[in-house]
């Protein structure tokens, strides 16, 4: 694989700076290998959304098998998200000086690494450390491969960012698709490590797209930028919210004592400090690198429990066919972006505060499913909602801040895998536990008693609860209603109304999301529109922001 420029130059003298159409084929000026770059990157999230969707169809054998708790297996989950923070952030800070060939190779061993060390899970006395650490080292790759594909396709479509970006971010929901109906088709007949197994089949495809292939470089790496210049729009108030994502996992994931791990991730902020010279940051990257934490937790964490909760509320089968049904809408709707842009004149933010509106909507229609017909309805307007979230946030991010390169949407992108990771998954994990409790003991205290776990669940500052045991509840799932006794029957019920109490907590994300989001719509209004900036842009932008003269392009 080869990292020097391709060839193809445009009227400004930048190679890939010229016009680009929302249409598909290379448009003149573009690199000649640009598509098949795009859809290399493409595989490589497609493999990635396989193995997350498997294992989030397999939880329910890992508790059966394992006598995990919720708050346990929401651990193991969070690792198959901190992971891809490393991958990401560490790749995004050195892409433009090693190149992305390098880093493709580094992920394509992680991916295969990976499988042999979850596969290395065999007794309840291993399985948490294996699971653990191959989720870890899967999400590693996964991270890698993103710090490689987003600026790539950020760089080869400079002027319709958001459509590409979403085409590329497609392959998540396709790689959830496929993975849901393997996991539908087979989890009855095929053991959990032939399932997870197959994102194996993507790995070996993105491999091959990308093989022998040449990469551009970044605006930013063309015009000779430092990391340290790279970094000055990220500065203090960015750092701040990098070192406490990691003072978390050093803290929460390693177990490290609090003074170390914060003192770690204060380390890690002065360290920035240094790199930058003192430089305080960009406000608005600071507040695009918060609420890509919500979008973390609530898409992603909402994801790795979607079909364990959806499928104890209704059916385990029905959980895994909407599961494959919100994919399959996020999948179609992220190739109508540019659609949405010039149709509905709608500006990134205004995308963006809509969804978060459909997403807190959705998550409460989903609470109070009980029939299919009814789920696939309110799953629906949720699919909407968060489909556009993740994509549209790094475009955003790269359209206003070019100075930064690869490095400020690779940050972004781990603060919301780690969020997810650390926030998302164990959160609602924790929640489910706590309200499946709550709801059991205020029925039947002594059934309580019965079926709670011996293991307590523990998430950042709430109050440590006690959960259902995840064997015996696994035992209690395996018997039809109709053959279930009085006990049984309440114990179910109490888990089923927790589960709806935990997608109604989960819709305050989105909700403080559309807050935040209409702020800047106003903000960006009150200058005058939102547009993408070059790098020559930044300082006369600036300045007639400060004299309250600027004008859209």
């Amino acid at each position: 694989m080869s990292d020097d420029q391709t060839t193809g130059t445009a009227a400004d003298g930048n190679p890939y700076s010229a016009n680009q159409t929302g249409d598909l084929p290379a448009a003149p000026g573009m690199a000649p290998n640009a598509m098949r770059l795009l859809w290399a990157g493409f595989w490589a999230i497609f493999a990635a959304g396989v193995g997350f969707a498997i294992r989030g169809g397999i939880f329910a054998n890992w508790q059966a098998d394992y006598g995990f708790t919720a708050a346990q297996l929401g651990t193991i989950g969070g690792a198959g998200f901190t992971g891809f923070c490393f991958g990401i952030i560490i790749g995004g800070v050195i892409v433009d000086k090693i190149g992305y060939g390098k880093l493709v190779v580094a992920a394509f061993l992680c991916h295969i690494i990976s499988a042999f060390v979850t596969f290395g899970a065999s007794t309840p006395e291993n399985a948490y450390t294996f699971l653990f650490w191959g989720m870890f080292i899967f999400a590693l790759a996964n991270g890698t491969l993103e710090a490689v594909a987003n600026p790539l396709v950020a760089t080869l479509f400079p002027n319709n960012r958001t459509h590409y970006l979403n085409i590329l971010h497609a392959s998540w929901p396709a790689g959830l698709v496929a993975g849901g109906i393997a996991g539908w088709l087979l989890g009855d007949s095929w053991g959990w490590k032939s399932q997870l197994a197959l994102y194996l089949i993507p790995t070996v495809a993105y491999g091959v797209m990308f093989m022998g292939q040449k990469f551009p470089r970044s605006e930013a790496s063309q015009k000779g930028l430092s990391l340290g210049e790279m970094l000055q729009d990220v500065g203090i108030l960015g750092g701040a919210v990098i070192s406490y994502f990691v003072a978390l996992f050093c803290k929460d994931t390693l177990g490290f004592a609090d003074p170390l791990a914060y003192g770690l991730g204060l380390a890690l902020l002065v360290g920035i400090g240094v790199l930058t010279k003192g430089a305080i940051g960009h406000w608005l990257l600071f507040v695009l690198f918060g609420v890509h934490a919500l979008v973390g937790a609530v898409e992603l964490g909402t994801d790795q429990w979607a079909q364990n909760i959806t499928g104890n509320i209704l059916s385990p089968g029905e959980g895994k066919i909407l599961f494959v049904w919100t994919s399959a809408v996020m999948f179609a709707l992220r190739f109508c972006a540019h659609w949405i842009e010039k149709t509905l004149k709608l500006s990134p933010m205004g995308i963006l505060c809509i969804c978060a509106v459909l997403g807190c909507i959705g998550l409460n229609l989903t609470s109070g499913i009980t029939a299919f017909g009814g789920a696939v309805a309110a799953l629906s307007v949720y699919a909407i909602g968060k489909t556009f979230f993740w994509p549209t946030m790094l475009a955003v991010a790269s359209d206003r801040f070019p100075r930064t390169g690869a490095v400020a949407i690779s940050i972004m992108g781990g603060i919301g895998m780690m969020s997810a990771g650390l926030i998302g998954s164990p959160g609602l994990g924790y929640f489910k536990d706590r309200y499946a409790g709550e709801e059991l003991a205020e029925v039947d205290q002594a059934l309580y008693e019965e079926y709670k776990s011996d293991t307590p669940s523990k998430f950042l500052g709430f109050a440590e609860v006690t959960g259902l045991d995840g064997t015996k509840l696994g035992d209690l799932k395996e018997i039809e209603k109709e053959q279930r006794t009085e006990d049984q029957a309440t114990v179910a019920a109490a888990d089923i109304r927790g589960d709806r109490h935990v997608l109604r907590t989960d819709s305050l994300i989105p909700l403080a999301m559309a807050g935040v989001y209409l702020l800047l719509l106003l903000y960006f209004k009150a200058i005058g529109g939102y547009r993408a900036l070059s790098i020559g842009d930044d300082e006369a932008v600036a300045a007639e922001v400060a004299a309250g003269e600027f004008s859209e392009a």
